[in-house]
């Protein structure tokens, strides 16, 4: 199966490369930083084209030598990999991350001199769980450096290092970028110091499952390990990404690339200068984005809105009401039409701010207030007895979850598809899968599901909230 790859963290000495994902960090609006646009070191590039930009620019971009010693990979730091949001079998299909026992392992990724005083730029995945950091500039001075903080979820990582003078480039605004720009990146794959790649922008707004609040910049332009935290610049020579993930089924590039938008990036860099982290509020669900089956199963008459697939037990989100297949539809009187437009307002607002969200619920509109806060942990797993199957009128053979089950799935509720075909198999249901919902409804049993079913019986399309490995996300299967 294809996947996505982060780019850089994985150029090691062996040329082996580590798969990753990135999770989700909130979007901001765009503009140039204004202090890398007035630094007197600043470079201005002209208008000769990338030949004449990449000398100049090349400037700015440095080599990163990460050295991890003496331990096992955190299993923080194993993250699934990616698959594109449009294709449900792929959301649930990623394969779980492995245990990668290492004694010393050597890292090459890139990154950009955000200030003169030694302020550099990469990408979280980079620099996490790292033990000696060496940034080498494009002069071939080298500087251990210092981490100053990290963010996973917009795969942000901010660096110092002690000097003065470095030249920085341009911050550019992504939110001029256009698919069919002209673009280029200039980095240091497999350790090949200051390569240039050129292509153009293939899409932006693209939003990766597993990363779905990160509105990438796409690209062909050719990115490999060693490349993460590199800059992505117009034609203009301004940065208006950092490049992070890659989409392979080798490790290698294979024509997608995708950037973190550079006022993503920023937004963030800001708070781990002045914080060492990144605070944001938390409500304590899991979304997805609506499909036209979707719209129609949950009696909506556009395919807008955040779609819940889960609430975290004891969550701000619980505690306000929030449930699995509800749709909110508005939040403190801005329309959602994305999960993405909900983490913006819920990432933009103070802790302990409330939030007013209108809701769809099974056709009705209900009005709740939610008030954002730290996400506790899950609770314990109520075990059950398993039980024979039954065999419904979709094509899925059901049985009750047994002990096991229940741990491994990592729910307290829910059935067992122990065979399936028909319409559920060609939409997307498998053999093994857990389903702990039917539309609003959660379902705890086979009996529950029975009678869930048959109250949706006169609609077109049900939607099944389905459990694999450990990922929920709804299926729609069409009943006629």
């Amino acid at each position: 199966m294809v996947q996505a790859r982060r780019a850089g963290r994985g150029a090691r000495v062996a040329g082996a490369v580590l798969a990753g994902a990135l999770l989700a960090g909130c979007a901001a609006a765009g503009r140039a930083e204004p202090g890398a646009a007035e630094s007197p070191a600043a470079i201005r590039p002209d208008a000769s084209g990338f030949s004449a930009l990449a000398g100049q620019l090349a400037h700015s971009v440095v080599d990163i030598r990460t050295l991890r010693i003496g331990r096992d990979e955190a299993a923080e730091d194993q993250s699934p990999d990616l698959s594109p949001d449009f294709d449900f079998a792929d959301r649930l299909a990623q394969p779980l991350a492995t245990q990668v026992q290492v004694s010393q392992v050597r890292d090459l990724a890139s990154g950009l001199v955000l200030r003169e005083d030694g302020l550099i730029l990469t990408s979280a995945h980079v620099v996490a769980g790292v033990d000696d950091v060496q940034v080498q500039l494009d002069d071939g001075r080298r500087f251990t450096a210092r981490v100053l903080g990290l963010d996973r979820r917009t795969d942000v990582g901010l660096l110092k290092i002690e000097t003065k003078g470095l030249p920085v480039a341009l911050l550019g605004d992504p939110a001029g970028t256009r698919a069919g720009d002209w673009v280029a990146a200039i980095s240091s794959p497999f350790g090949f110091h200051s390569s240039v790649t050129a292509g153009v922008v293939s899409a932006v707004g693209r939003f990766l499952n597993g990363a779905g609040e990160i509105p990438f910049i796409q690209t062909d332009v050719a990115i490999n390990p060693g490349s993460s935290g590199s800059p992505l610049f117009n034609a203009r020579g301004e940065v208006v990404g950092i490049n992070s993930l890659i989409y392979s089924a080798n490790g290698g590039y294979m024509g997608l690339s995708f950037a973190v938008p550079i006022d993503v990036a920023m937004r963030v860099v800001r708070q781990l200068e002045r914080e060492g982290a990144v605070r944001r509020p938390q409500l304590g669900v899991a979304t997805q984005s609506l499909t036209p089956a979707l719209a129609d199963a949950f009696q909506l008459p556009r395919a807008e809105g955040a779609l819940v697939v889960r609430v975290t037990a004891g969550s701000a989100a619980q505690r306000g009401g929030l449930a699995p297949g509800d749709v909110v539809l508005v939040a403190n009187g801005i329309a959602i039409r994305q999960p993405l437009d909900l983490v913006n307002v819920v990432g933009g607002q103070p802790e302990r701010a409330p939030l007013l969200l209108q809701v769809s619920r099974a056709g009705r509109a209900l009005a709740l207030r939610v008030v954002p806060g730290p996400t506790p942990a899950p609770a314990p797993i109520d075990f059950r007895p398993v039980d024979m199957p039954w065999r419904d009128g979709m094509g899925l053979s059901l049985a009750e979850l047994s002990p096991r089950l229940r741990a491994q799935a990592g729910v307290d509720t829910g059935v067992l598809v122990r065979e399936v075909e028909g319409a559920a198999r060609r939409d997307g249901v498998q053999r093994g899968d857990v389903i702990v919902g039917l539309n609003a409804e959660k379902v705890s049993g086979v009996d529950e599901f029975k009678r869930a079913l048959a109250r949706a019986a006169a609609r077109p399309a049900v939607a099944l909230l389905v459990v694999r490995e450990r990922r929920t996300a709804y299926v729609p299967v069409q009943l006629r």
